[in-house]
């Protein structure tokens, strides 16, 4: 019987399905992004990398509820904006039945706020090693504003532009993955036009030349979060528990699994050796790529994807980086564009060439305009095919220009108010210089037990400041 507390429109399954989703995907962030984050860079930028996420994550949310979410899936502002309010402080709007699903507007408010936090956390991936952190407490809220919320609405929101003129994105190809590569690569561009202290630039020449993971074993443990989090990222996109949501999470791991060979396998044959962290960058490429389409092609689909996102972003990445001058100039420190922007290029460009359409029904419901361009092909509906590669086009089209101009501005007013980059003290000494905190205590940072199990004349104390002035507090 229905209740107060749970109305008739209400579906418990689905509900608990959406909010389990949604944490998988907030774990992909905090701790998934803050572990692979802080152990993939050099020890002396670990604790800045890992906390950049966390920052983002802690801010994405103040935002989202106060203004952010309603400007992503509110009322109709512009074609690709909505209004700002404060209805999501408010009771009798989050309780009340969301604009899609069988639950609640916290449940979705929650939900599309794991994927805004993740986009911001994927940009950060392209600055590490050289950004000033309060330029980037600043950029976080900025462009979740002016960027974010206006792709979201356009290609997400039932009153988006981009969405009733038919473009797919199953789950944030283009709304997550090609925003944050752009994004990223653009701001990390973002140099020369102004004086050296308002520009991000890249890193240290010396950073740039040796760059270390500081601990791969953690890196995997980041990595792995992030993929079985992905099981909430691309299930969850279909608002229900249903024949539709499984699939998105088969077609998935297949994708990912497919990637990460293939790219392991390029590996091998071009370098002659097996690379983790190659392995990964074909985990996360697999990852991307399969997004927008996961619960919109078939198996067999799924496993095509993945040999092309373990094998076109390695070239690029591994080949047209290296040879194309301008590329090489842009320090991207985690290469986002590659793993994010291109992997999720292609995802959505193959998502209008093999959308099946009885899948694409089970999402978009019941309009022929969604079918991808090889059943057009077999069902004498070419025009319809061309036309649906032709709108994923347009929404990469979208996308990048809307990063590029958003991002570029957000860097110049931030840069107004403080230094976009560390100083140049900052950049040599890392995280002791910005946060005054190591990420590892070691006895080679002159941190040791007072009595060694091996005697004290062999290993005498190294000075420690703090110790000595509490000993005289003592």
């Amino acid at each position: 019987m229905a209740t107060e507390a749970a109305p008739e429109w209400l579906d418990k399954g689905d509900n608990a399905w959406q909010l389990a989703a949604a944490t998988l995907v907030g774990l992909q962030s905090v701790p998934g992004l803050v572990i692979l984050y802080g152990s993939i860079v050099k020890k002396k930028w670990a604790v800045n990398s890992a906390f950049m996420a966390l920052y983002a994550f802690a801010a994405t949310f103040v935002c989202w509820c106060l203004w952010a979410f309603r400007m992503s899936f509110g009322d109709r502002l512009l074609p690709f904006v909505g209004r700002p309010d404060l209805a999501a402080l408010d009771q009798s709007f989050l309780t009340e039945q969301g604009f899609a699903g069988a639950y609640p507007a916290a449940t979705l408010l929650f939900f599309q706020f794991v994927f805004a936090a993740i986009t911001l956390i994927l940009v950060a991936g392209s600055l590490l090693g050289r950004i000033n952190f309060r330029a980037w407490m600043l950029f976080v809220p900025l462009w979740l504003t002016f960027s974010y919320t206006i792709g979201a609405f356009s290609l997400w929101s039932p009153n988006g532009f981009l969405f009733k003129a038919g473009v797919m994105d199953f789950a944030g190809g283009y709304v997550i993955h090609l925003s944050s590569g752009i994004a990223g690569f653009t701001a990390a561009y973002w140099k020369k036009l102004i004086s050296i202290d308002r520009q991000v630039g890249p890193r240290t020449a010396k950073d740039r030349e040796a760059f270390p993971p500081n601990n791969i074993l953690l890196t995997l443990a980041g990595a792995g979060l992030l993929w079985m989090g992905w099981t909430g990222f691309n299930g969850g996109a279909p608002y229900a528990a249903n024949i539709d949501a499984s699939l998105a999470v088969v077609n998935t791991h297949f994708c990912t699994a497919t990637s990460l060979l293939v790219w392991l396998c390029l590996d091998c044959f071009v370098f002659g050796r097996p690379s983790v962290i190659g392995a990964v960058q074909g985990m996360i490429t697999g990852l991307v790529c399969i997004t927008p389409a996961a619960g919109l092609v078939q198996g067999w689909a799924a496993m095509l994807m993945g040999v092309v996102s373990g094998s076109v972003p390695w070239c690029t990445m591994m080949v047209l980086h290296k040879r194309c001058q301008f590329l090489k100039r842009v320090d991207d420190t985690l290469a986002v564009l590659h793993t994010h922007g291109v992997a999720g290029s292609l995802g959505g460009i193959l998502t209008g060439v093999l959308a099946e359409p009885r899948l694409s029904r089970l999402f978009f419901g019941d309009d022929p305009r969604y079918v991808g361009l090889v059943y057009a092909l077999k069902d004498g509906r070419a025009a319809a095919g061309l036309r649906q590669v032709g709108m994923q086009l347009a929404g990469i089209a979208f996308v990048v220009a809307l990063n590029v101009a958003v991002t570029s501005a957000v860097c110049l007013v931030v840069g107004l108010l403080v230094p976009l980059r560390l100083s140049e003290e900052q950049l040599a000494a890392g995280d002791d210089a910005i946060h005054g905190e190591d990420a590892y205590a070691v006895w080679g940072d002159g941190q040791m037990y007072e009595q060694s199990v091996h005697g004290d004349h062999l290993y005498p104390m190294m000075s420690n400041p703090m110790a000595s002035k509490a000993d005289e507090m003592i």
